[in-house]
Formats: structure tokens, sequence, C-alpha cells
């Protein structure tokens, strides 16, 4: 029994090398799953007023160096997200600019989940 334990026991430094390893892979890690999403949502304010045009936003946004990984719509709404999130308020100036008067633009700040993620979730399915 005591050479076994004798055989088990490792020397103080494997167990630092040990714990910075696993340091390091967290560090490397938290940013890819953490990673937000930077979005702007434009919505009517007025009645009577429809989405404006994703191409068109898109043209005049590109114009003024700010980019855009995506424009999409969503419900009554039009979420337009950008490449970092250091561009939201250059792109609310631009936006605020670009379109009349009616319009709301607000930051819409999501966690940006991999396709892995959801794998891992309580994704239920209703039966029936």
């Amino acid at each position: 029994m005591i050479q076994l334990l004798a055989r088990l026991r490792r020397p103080r430094w494997h167990y630092a090398v040990l714990a910075l390893g696993m340091l390091v892979l967290v560090a490397l890690f938290t940013p890819v799953i953490l990673h937000t999403e930077s979005a702007l949502k434009i919505s009517p304010n007025q009645q009577g007023l429809s989405l404006p045009d994703g191409f068109y936003l898109y043209q005049h946004l590109d114009e003024r160096g700010i980019r855009i990984k995506s424009i999409t719509p969503e419900a009554d709404s039009l979420v337009v997200s950008l490449e970092s999130p250091e561009q939201q308020k250059e792109a609310i100036e631009a936006l605020q600019a670009i379109l009349p008067k009616g319009y709301v633009i607000v930051l819409s700040e999501s966690t940006k989940r991999h396709s892995w993620l959801p794998k891992f979730g309580g994704d239920t399915q209703k039966i029936g």
C-alpha cells in the first residue's frame, strides 16, 4: 500500500503546470463562448411608416465606414448587426442622419450563441 501511494505522488511542479494549463484554456475559450454581438433595432414610431430598405441602409452605412454583418427584419423592426461594438455610436448617428423622422433606433445587445451551445440547452419539443 505504501509503495502504491509513493508511485501516485507527483512533484509539486506537475500540479502547478496542470493548474496553469487549465487557466490558459479558460482564458482562451471564455471570449468565444460569451462573445456579445452588437445590434441596432430600428422600428417606426409613427403609424403608417414602413420599415426602411435594408440595402439602402447598408449602402449609406458602408459609405461612412461602418461595417455591417447583417440586416434582418424582426417582427415590426429591422435589426442591423454590426461587426464591432465600437461602431454603435457612429452607426446611431449615421442612421439618425439617413432616416427621416419617425424611426426609433435602440441598442440591442444580444449574446451570440455558437451552433454547438443549443445542443446542450434545454430545447423541449411540444408533442401533439
